[in-house]
């Protein structure tokens, strides 16, 4: 995989999981990965985020907060993948 995007959540997140679930649906078939970061693993990513997720992230590049924005996504896959 060339590219990946990192999802951070923290467990228990139903918004979270169907975040996940949308990215991964959206990459099928592409080049692109996913990581996903439990913010409530890392004091750093916690202080960061605090109850602000889920969030999509390629890099610093914030692409999408709370639910997946499709048009967002295709539009950073249509620059990206």
């Amino acid at each position: 995989m060339s590219k990946r995007l990192t999802l951070y959540t923290r467990a228990g997140c139903p918004l979270c999981e169907e975040m996940a679930a949308a990215v991964e649906g959206l990459l099928d078939g592409r080049a692109v990965g996913i990581t996903l970061r439990d913010v409530d693993a890392d004091a750093t990513l916690k202080a960061r985020f605090g109850w602000d997720v889920p969030l999509l992230f390629d890099g610093e590049i914030e692409i999408c907060r709370h639910r997946i924005d499709e048009n967002a996504f295709r539009a950073w896959l249509a620059e990206n993948a």
